[in-house]
């Protein structure tokens, strides 16, 4: 499936990729300066998404402790937020090449705000997060898709770090956020200005405004130009090609490695968001609201390593970031075993770093080699499925160790030395390889 080359940056992109342009190697630097008009606008309607499913998942959580619904029940929301990702994934990237992807954006903020809309009309916090789930699967594509098509290469990791820095503080924020919407404090000033509606009616209805805002913010986003030929619309032909798009990306050399490097990255990451909590409450003592700062210290170390990334490390040397998976690697099982939390934050914030600096730029190469050989959409698409089919992967075995009584000192030990190793084998591989044409 062609692009037709309607603008200077998919002209550009296609002439990269042919080996035509000079400077894809320069760094990205000076480029991130000249991001083309209209980006900063995509990354602030993914900043106010992202921050509004944050926050809703803490006041969803909030919601079903206040119904009486069973503790399991709160790890539900977020796997049924996430397995839309998964099931969707042959289909969203199809619908994303359909037409301009802001206004797929658009429609998929809308739909967010129907799930929201449906929580607060009595809907089942689960059914709500579903609906909101398709909306976010169905934005990924169209957002990451925009971002290839909008930026040419010698700018994607430039434009990939503003994404990633732009996501790790809504997820930090949007934890804030949700937790002072169901604060005390919150819920008194509720009651005051709207004493007609619950708390927790309130706060949900001010994340629906944020996900309006979102949607209006997606209206300014100019269309890129880039149309695809019309695809089959069969689900059998759609489940087809998708999984020709997965073959031909994980049969690619650098889209193989970059696929394999950041599918573990975000399954490794989801786990060690749960169990830095537990091992903070086991092993540190400490209670759960200062758990969570040690979660944003990792935060703010990934958004470090991301700007540094976005800054120094250009397309054509992403795979040279490797070796720094395994070093993240080794050092979990060193922070699962340091006795305090003043020795744990430092090395808290460089695991975040080094895994901030190595997901940017092969994020970046992933799209690059992606929008090669597909179309933007459905390679994203393809990503997609392979990173949330990790998470919920590993998840789950972190849940079944859980459910044994393994140690979470030990879990930790094993994640980091699973990565150190499969990051190693990845680098080792990629040096034997040629480099993809």
């Amino acid at each position: 499936m062609d692009a037709i080359p309607e603008n200077s940056a998919v002209a550009t992109a296609r002439a990269a990729v042919a080996g035509s342009v000079p400077d894809v190697t320069a760094g990205p630097g000076a480029a991130s300066r000249r991001l083309p008009p209209g980006f900063h606008l995509l990354i602030a309607a993914q900043f106010v998404s992202a921050l509004s499913d944050n926050a809703l998942l803490i006041v969803a959580i909030a919601w079903l402790q206040q119904g009486g619904w069973p503790g399991w029940w709160a790890p539900l929301l977020k796997f049924n937020f996430t397995i839309a990702y998964v099931v969707l994934a042959p289909f969203v990237g199809p619908l994303a090449d359909s037409g301009p992807k802001q206004r797929l954006m658009m429609a998929m903020n809308a739909l967010k705000v129907l799930g929201v809309a449906g929580l607060l009309a009595g809907l089942n916090p689960l059914a709500a997060f579903v609906v909101i789930g398709v909306g976010a699967a169905a934005y990924a594509p169209a957002k990451y898709g925009l971002v290839t098509e909008m930026v040419p290469p010698r700018m994607l990791v430039a434009a990939n770090g503003w994404i990633e820095v732009s996501t790790v503080c809504a997820v930090l924020l949007g934890a804030v956020l949700g937790g002072f919407l169901i604060s005390p404090w919150m819920a008194a000033q509720a009651l005051r200005l709207w004493p007609a509606v619950t708390p927790l009616h309130a706060a949900a209805g001010l994340l629906l405004a944020g996900y309006a805002l979102a949607a209006l913010l997606n209206l300014g986003i100019p269309d890129s130009g880039t149309r695809y030929r019309r695809a089959h619309r069969a689900p059998r032909a759609l489940w087809r090609a998708f999984w020709r798009g997965q073959r031909r990306l994980w049969n690619d050399t650098d889209g193989a490695v970059s696929m394999a490097a950041t599918t573990l990255f975000w399954g490794a990451a989801s786990v060690l968001q749960f169990a830095v909590l537990r091992w903070a409450v086991e092993r540190l003592a400490l209670p759960l609201n200062q758990a969570a700062y040690l979660q944003a210290v990792v935060a703010v170390g990934i958004v470090v390593g991301a700007t540094v990334a976005a800054r120094w490390v250009p397309l054509s040397q992403a795979t040279r970031v490797l070796p720094l998976g395994v070093v993240m690697g080794v050092l979990v099982p060193l922070v699962a075993w340091v006795p305090g939390w003043p020795l744990a934050l430092p090395l808290l914030a460089l695991v975040g770093a080094l895994g901030g600096a190595l997901v940017v730029p092969l994020n970046a190469l992933l799209q690059h080699r992606g929008h090669a050989l597909l179309t933007a959409g459905r390679s994203i698409a393809v990503q997609n499925f392979n990173e949330n089919l990790s998470v919920m992967v590993m998840l789950g075995v972190y849940a079944g160790l859980l459910a044994l009584g393994v140690d979470i000192r030990a879990i930790m030990a094993g994640l980091g030395w699973l990565v150190a190793t499969a990051v190693g084998w990845l680098a080792w591989r990629r040096a034997r390889r040629p480099v993809s044409p």
